[in-house]
């Protein structure tokens, strides 16, 4: 049983390819290829921390989605999570929060971890090491949170963008974090 971590999915919304410059020709490419990356790493027993924009569309049900992706799926509401928010019922996620503390391990020492939609300058624990992950920026780097995200200790991205597409462990959402921004 793992953790992993992703956010900023946004199942369905054709413009993101666009927006954040990614290798999608279209959207059911970029949908399938979410779903199969998810479901290369991901097992029924384990468990998924979506940071926020899960899917963008009020057309298409999130669990049109959700079904077809392995693991327990606990959604940390965004921005763009508004039309799963409003129809009263979540089938296909365990638990919906606004904002999570849990624990997670990395090498054996355990760690207290800040999960948030938006990206926090300061958070609970943050004086005792804790770690906050957070989305919503994806890999913009013209803007200022991410340019002052840079430099705040134990704050990492796990936007879709920043992860090549698919959830991470806490330990590879570190390293692909100082990958990206030791390029960026």
């Amino acid at each position: 049983m793992k953790n992993y971590y992703i956010a900023d999915l946004h199942f369905a919304h054709a413009n993101i390819i666009r927006h954040c410059n990614r290798p999608f020709p279209d959207v059911e490419t970029m949908d399938q290829t979410l779903i199969n990356n998810w479901n290369e790493v991901v097992t029924d027993n384990d468990t998924v921390y979506i940071l926020g924009d899960f899917c963008f569309t009020r057309k298409v049900p999130p669990n049109i989605y959700l079904n077809q992706l392995k693991g327990k799926k606990i959604l940390i509401a965004g921005n763009h999570d508004q039309a799963i928010l409003e129809r009263g019922t979540y089938p296909g996620f365990d638990q919906i929060h606004d904002y999570l503390m849990i624990q997670d391990v990395i090498r054996n020492t355990r760690y207290r971890v800040a999960l948030f939609h938006y990206p926090m300058v300061e958070w609970d624990g943050y004086f005792k090491n804790s770690i906050h992950l957070y989305g919503h920026i994806h890999n913009n780097t013209d803007n200022d949170a991410y340019k002052h995200m840079k430099s705040v200790k134990n704050a990492y991205n796990v936007g879709a963008d920043i992860l090549d597409f698919r959830p991470r462990t806490l330990d590879e959402v570190i390293r692909y974090n100082k990958k990206f921004f030791a390029q960026n």
